[in-house]
């Protein structure tokens, strides 16, 4: 038997395949240790954290003043005063008005809790309030450096509240005290039907107890509840947001399991979770912040409590050996309408899309959609606002159906040019361009109607699942038509569809079937198949089953106002078309049209002259190359 030798492409090969496995290992093996490193170094600093608040908790409860004065005074330093007051206990503070109730804790200062009344959460019909912060889930925290070497965590001390009344505003001082005029402060000022909250940071007196030449870091962290009835959809829409650098916006992913980002003059950041957002603003610029989002839903039919992991640090700097920021606290619906009357830029918190697209929602979609909701039902609204666009884009359907019966006139001529050149795809490409400028026919002008579309349909696709006004809201068998409209319960999963059958996207996948069938089977019967190039007609026509297909998979967990658009919108559209097919559009004037246009010398276009140009020097290319 002959003894194979290994060529040198194949020692080559195997020893480049080899050098990838080995470097898959090794980024393997780094990212394990790095991971285990990062684990490791986030349980010893929690130790740490558990053992200085056990130190001050044992401190607070010691038996004997004297005894209890001391041991303050070794774990918490100047702050040990705040620690001795009568206030140093586990209460709370509660402010509340028509919208929001929130409670304020004694330790740390913070919001404890934090409830947008009038509304529920959809978590499996719990009818619970939704409530943004509730059993830990939230810590705003500040990180204070003192003279004497210490590093003290605000959400471990205990701070003294005072509760007062500014005309009709409830105004909540909290004071973490080093002496009886020196402390750090939070200010809260709730007003009557507002979301919107006042909020300070800021001390006085604390020059020779904390060190004031590095910043004081500020986290705020929250993990985002899950509240409406689909958590993969709910996730879908939760995210960070944020304004930076004077006006500018952006997020972090929402599909992304981790995403970090450290932005420059930040403004405000919010921790939007779909219909409901949190949002911290402030006056003063933080020069470097740095955000974090954590995705914890990797199974949505085991991660079903929580939706996303927030948290921001924002260095705030001292001024003259002070804090003073003046910030604000938002805590309520994510809806357009209310984000916007406070001109701070919240809108954009509103995931409505980038320039036109947005443009559209924020000028056109909104105020019509508003008004017609403000006095007719939603689901009837949304059938008019679905009619009033559609009529408004008739022009474009018009003209696309025109083009189209064009084409579909010339097909027998196009075709007799196919047969006639079909061993020369030079010369029967310029025959097809000069029959379709002799009658005066744009085989684009199909198209370019479609493109026009792509807007609408964008802006459509993002207006929907951002109108809060639709949370709620039923119509017929949709009890929310901000959510899927199941109908009936699967007792197995559908891998990308669910284990429920939603109606409405069922009533829009057939919908747009007959309208495809319509559109895409004529546009495929006028569209005649290029030398080289794939068969169109052929792809449009499998295009008829799998888009209603796709469509069924994709909107079974889509809010079912979606839907109900589609089915109407395509509804409509098949009506539209069938009136200007019948009733408008004759092709026998069409094609007798087209004969007139080509007994006339009609000039060609610039583009046209150029197609033909290039056509003539790539055929007198060919023949030069033919020659040689």
């Amino acid at each position: 038997m002959e003894e194979k030798k290994l060529d040198g492409k194949t020692i080559l090969g195997f020893v480049l395949i080899t050098g990838l496995m080995l470097w898959m290992m090794y980024n393997n093996i780094s990212e394990e240790k790095k991971s285990i490193a990062e684990d490791a170094k986030k349980a010893k600093t929690e130790k740490v954290e558990q053992a200085k608040q056990q130190a001050i908790e044992t401190a607070v409860t010691a038996a004997s003043d004297s005894t209890k004065a001391k041991a303050l005074q070794s774990v918490l330093g100047s702050f040990a005063y705040s620690a001795s007051l009568p206030s140093a206990k586990d209460e709370v503070t509660e402010l509340k008005n028509e919208l929001l109730t929130l409670k304020i804790a004694n330790k740390g200062g913070y919001i404890a809790e934090a409830v947008v009344n009038n509304f529920e959460s959809l978590h499996k019909g719990s009818q619970k309030p939704i409530e943004l912060i509730k059993n830990n889930n939230a810590n705003f925290n500040l990180q204070l450096q003192t003279q004497d070497n210490r590093v003290l965590n605000t959400k471990d001390l205990y701070f003294e509240p005072t509760l007062a009344k500014e005309g009709e505003n409830q105004v909540l001082s909290m004071r973490l005290k080093t002496g009886e005029n020196q402390f750090l402060e939070y200010r809260y000022v709730l007003k009557p039907n507002e979301y919107m909250m006042d909020f300070s940071i800021r001390t006085q007196g604390l020059t020779s107890v904390l060190n004031t030449s590095k910043p004081v870091d500020l986290d705020w962290n929250l993990k985002a509840y899950r509240n409406e009835k689909s958590v993969s959809y709910e996730n879908r829409y939760t995210d960070l947001r944020y304004e930076y650098e004077g006006g500018k916006d952006n997020s972090l992913s929402a599909a992304s399991k981790l995403d970090e980002k450290t932005v420059e003059d930040l403004t405000y950041v919010a921790f939007k979770q779909d219909f409901f957002t949190s949002i911290l603003l402030t006056d003063t610029p933080i020069k470097t912040a740095q955000l974090k989002s954590e995705n914890l839903v990797h199974d949505d039919k085991v991660d079903t409590v929580f939706t996303k992991n927030f948290s921001a640090k924002l260095p705030l700097e001292f001024k003259g050996g002070e804090l003073s920021y003046n910030m604000n606290w938002y805590y309520g619906p994510a809806d357009y309408k209310i984000l916007n009357k406070y001109d701070k830029n919240l809108d954009e918190v509103m995931p409505l899309g980038w320039g036109i697209f947005g443009w559209i929602n924020r000028y056109v979609f909104i105020p019509s959609y508003t008004f017609l909701s403000g006095f007719i039902p939603h689901g009837i609204a949304i059938i008019l606002f679905t009619i009033l666009v559609r009529l408004v884009m008739s022009p474009v359907t018009y003209k696309s159906y025109l083009s189209q019966a064009k084409m579909k006139v010339l097909r027998p001529e196009i075709a007799e040019i196919n047969e006639k050149f079909s061993k020369d795809p030079m010369k029967k490409q310029q025959e097809t361009m000069k029959l379709y400028s002799k009658a005066g026919v744009n085989p684009m002008a199909g198209c370019l109607p479609a493109f026009a579309q792509i807007p609408i349909f964008y802006a459509l696709f993002q207006f929907f699942p951002s109108m809060f006004d639709l949370r709620q809201k039923s119509f017929l068998w949709a009890d929310d038509l901000s959510s899927y409209d199941s109908v009936l319960k699967l007792p197995f999963h559908i891998p990308f569809y669910g284990d429920h059958v939603s109606l409405f996207p069922i009533l829009a996948s057939i919908a747009i079937f007959f309208y495809m069938k319509m559109t895409t089977g004529d546009q495929a019967m006028s569209t005649p198949p290029q030398e080289g190039m794939p068969d169109m007609g052929k792809i449009m026509k499998i295009m008829i089953y799998i888009s209603p297909i796709m469509m069924l998979f994709f909107f079974n967990n889509y809010a079912s106002g979606l839907s109900l658009y589609y089915f109407i919108s395509n509804t409509i559209t098949i009506g539209i078309m069938l009136v200007i097919k019948n009733y408008i559009i004759d092709e026998k004037k069409i094609h007798a049209q087209i004969q007139e246009n080509k007994t006339k010398d009609k000039p060609q276009s610039k583009f046209q002259r150029k197609m033909q140009e290039m056509m003539e020097q790539a055929e007198a290319q060919k023949k030069a190359n033919q020659k040689k």
